[in-house]
């Protein structure tokens, strides 16, 4: 089998997932590494005996590289996916895959006629308790699906905003709380009921006002393609990182999702179901277990073309409507409806 030559443009935190994925994956060989910040890139390709480019452009010629990693500020995400796909090469990108529907549109015409495949990292869709809770909802047992609540209270401080400038402003992260913590919820909720029709929701700054032009909590009510409501509330004002709380409330019982772990109640009963293990080290145990699961697929449908089960462009896109469409609501204080 061909070994496959990858390339991580960004050093941020999120990129040691990345590598910790790749080290598990048979005939994959990190070949480089890609930052604007030579003292640190130089370091990092050391470490992993890679090569290092301070320019993207000058990496995406070289030949023998057939997979790029986009772990960078969200402003770059759509011209770097670009300038990959237009380069012959596979293209993995962090969420959110772009700034806003406009940048969306442009970047599937782009992959529609590519010869590479684009896929998005949204990795908590693979963590074991997600996967049961679609296995569950999936098999019919529970009924149907009457309601969503979802609550995310995390902790930003001031420093996590002026430490990388680029993070809260509207030019450059096309908003905060809700396009960068938040949006797996959302995806997760969307994911779980087949889509959303219409929705409203209220973005707001309170503690974090003084170093975000963007929103630091968020709420929302949800109607969903299946019938059943959502209710949603996210805060980056909490003084901890709580794991999320997911309540699905069906005809013949609930799952719950709290401290990482699933639990089915119903008729006076709680049963616990899966717990998501604890992370290896390499990640925030925020982000997820499914980075290594996510990128794993991705590379199977390079070389196995048969498989499809990644996230792709079109997947991606619509947890990125969500985001959208409660900034639009939250302006207009009116519902919004949503193209199904």
């Amino acid at each position: 089998m061909k070994v496959l030559n990858s390339a991580i443009i960004g050093g941020g935190a999120i990129h040691g997932c990345h590598v910790n994925a790749l080290c598990h994956l048979p005939d994959v060989t990190l070949r480089a590494l890609v930052d604007i910040d030579s003292v640190k890139g130089l370091k990092l390709a050391m470490d992993y005996r890679c090569r290092f480019y301070q320019d993207y452009r000058e990496m995406l010629r070289d030949p023998l590289i057939d997979v790029v990693h986009i772990c960078t500020p969200h402003f770059e995400h759509k011209e770097m996916i670009l300038a990959a796909l237009a380069a012959g090469k596979h293209v993995f990108c962090e969420k959110p895959v772009a700034m806003n529907g406009r940048e969306i549109a442009d970047i599937i015409q782009a992959a529609d006629r590519a010869p590479g495949l684009l896929g998005v990292c949204y990795q908590n869709r693979l963590n074991p308790t997600s996967q049961y809770i679609q296995k569950m909802l999936a098999g019919g047992s529970l009924g149907r699906m009457l309601s969503i609540k979802a609550v995310l209270t995390w902790s930003r401080s001031g420093s996590y905003y002026t430490e990388s400038p680029w993070r809260g402003r509207l030019a450059t992260e096309g908003g905060s709380l809700l396009i960068n913590q938040a949006i797996h919820t959302l995806d997760l909720m969307q994911w779980f009921a087949g889509g959303v029709t219409r929705l409203k929701g209220v973005v707001e700054s309170g503690e974090l006002a003084d170093v975000t032009e963007g929103e630091d909590s968020a709420m929302a009510t949800l109607h969903f393609a299946n019938g059943a409501r959502g209710l949603f509330y996210a805060s980056n004002c909490n003084t901890v990182d709580s794991p999320l709380l997911l309540e699905i409330h069906c005809e013949h019982g609930t799952l719950q999702l709290t401290d990482n772990t699933l639990w089915r109640i119903g008729q006076g009963e709680r049963t616990k179901l899966i717990s998501d293990a604890a992370p290896d080290g390499s990640a925030k145990s925020y982000w997820g277990l499914g980075h290594q699961q996510a990128i794993r697929r991705f590379y199977h449908a390079i070389t196995q073309p048969e498989k499809t089960d990644y996230t792709d462009i079109r997947s991606a896109g619509k947890s990125l409507t969500l985001v959208e469409a409660i900034y639009r609501s939250s302006q207009i204080r009116q519902w919004i409806e949503i193209a199904h």
